[in-house]
């Protein structure tokens, strides 16, 4: 069983499957049905409605059908999540099948800065100033971050520590065992290993200092689960791999500026604007929506960016002059919209024109067409219309005979120098029909032929 998500008492919409796990939670705390609990002594503290993890498992197998080792896992998953905390090692996230004790989670915690800043310097006064290394590094930054409010802060923790050794010595053991086995599970150590790195408030938590490592797991498994079948180590290509049939059908199906791209490459499109960009032929269809909606000059002065960024340094000047009377002069025809300290650096530094001139303005743009643009354009018809003709091919298993006849067949590939040469005809052309007509000039040619 896959859960992705976290503990529903954390007022979270959580997945059908954790409701799932919480109705078993409940079933197992049945007093007529569920797993027997008892008093057992803890040193020489006698704890209440306490469960052995051997318990847990046989009434897993029993009430699942499962065998021990899968009980094992689902009761480990019980541990991970916070629905049963260890009384002995609470480091130790997992079901052991012997008499370890466990206890029930009952306690609903809050993990808010101010709770657990609470938490962190009530441990702070019973520990006398000797937290663990990962639990000081933590108290301090968050003795930083609510400085403004710490005064506040200890009066709660030494409240709360005062009534704590009021209590019974059970009644503190039981309360100590359940705050930090809660703080471990939703408050790691760094480096470490949680099962609720895959829930959605351990990754979209707006507190995100203390999950910095999970979000990168998290990017990271996303971006693997998002690319898996665009790898070619992990997905064949379609209808064939070229290097092992000498049949350049793929090639053919995904050149540059192919007039009916393959599905998996339109798919591709909708992962990111930069995914969009890089493909010319996904950023021809791009345009095609721009000019739809007659928003074409943020993309029009990304390119120009691009163009300088990386074009011939000869040309350099001429071009950021053309780019500041097309793009960013008062008045100009293709004005861009960008704030106005972004558009003061931009134009002092064209000053001195350099590569990276215009980089903060295009970063600007680029944010710009991704949080609006970019969205519209995939649910737009064209990008509707272009995922309807895409092709599909489907894949071409070569006898040895064909691969024979393919290998004496081949063609050789188009000089890179060529398609640059191709590129640079089509920018050509591109410019040409989208500069200004001078009337005037027209005119006088005109004349001149008459």
């Amino acid at each position: 069983m896959t859960i992705r998500t976290v503990r529903p008492d954390r007022g979270q919409h959580f997945h059908p499957r954790m409701h799932c796990l919480k109705k078993v939670v409940v079933e197992m705390q049945d007093p007529k049905t569920g797993v027997k609990g008892s008093e057992q002594k803890l040193n020489v503290t006698t704890i209440p409605h306490v469960i052995a993890g051997n318990d847990i498992i046989t009434w897993i197998t029993n009430k699942m059908k499962v065998t021990q080792e899968e009980a094992g896992v689902f009761g480990t998953m019980l541990v991970a999540y916070g629905y049963v905390y260890p009384l002995q090692n609470h480091k130790k996230l997992v079901m052991c099948n012997d008499g370890s004790l466990y206890r029930f989670q009952v306690r609903r915690c809050c993990s808010a800065l101010p709770v657990e800043a609470i938490y962190l310097t009530k441990r702070n006064i019973r520990k006398k100033g000797m937290l663990e290394a990962y639990e000081q590094a933590h108290y301090n930054h968050l003795n930083e971050w609510l400085n403004h409010k710490w005064d506040f802060i200890v009066m709660q923790a030494t409240e709360q520590y005062k009534a704590g050794k009021d209590r019974q010595k059970p009644d503190r053991v039981v309360l100590d065992c359940q705050e930090r086995a809660y703080w471990i599970v939703n408050r790691p150590p760094r480096r470490t290993h949680s099962a609720l790195d895959c829930g959605p408030e351990r990754l979209i938590n707006p507190n995100a200092e203390q999950v910095t490592g999970d979000c990168r797991v998290y990017r990271l498994v996303k971006y693997i689960t998002t690319y898996k079948n665009h790898d070619p180590f992990l997905a064949p290509c379609l209808p064939s791999n070229p290097w092992q049939t000498d049949h350049d059908a793929y090639w053919t199906l995904n050149m540059r500026r192919v007039e009916v791209p393959t599905k998996m490459r339109v798919e591709r499109w909708s992962f990111s604007l930069f995914e969009l960009l890089t493909d010319l032929r996904g950023r021809d269809d791009f345009k095609i929506f721009l000019k739809k909606e007659f928003s074409g000059e943020n993309l029009a002065f990304w390119e120009a960016a691009e163009e300088l960024k990386w074009g011939a340094s000869s040309s350099m000047s001429a071009k950021a002059e053309t780019i500041f009377k097309t793009f960013l002069a008062p008045g100009a025809p293709r004005w861009i919209n960008i704030d106005g300290r972004t558009m003061g650096l931009t134009v002092k530094g064209l000053d001195h024109p350099h590569r990276y001139v215009l980089e903060a303005a295009q970063t600007h743009v680029f944010m710009l067409m991704k949080k609006d643009t970019f969205f519209r354009y995939l649910k737009s018809p064209t990008y509707k219309d272009i995922q309807k003709k895409a092709l599909n091919p489907e894949a071409h298993n070569f006898s040895p005979a064909q691969l024979e006849q393919n290998a004496q067949n081949r063609n050789p590939g188009i000089d890179p120098i060529i398609l640059w040469q191709q590129d640079e005809e089509e920018k050509a052309k591109a410019a040409a029909a989208s500069a200004p007509v001078d009337v005037k000039a027209m005119m006088s040619k005109i004349d001149r032929k008459k």
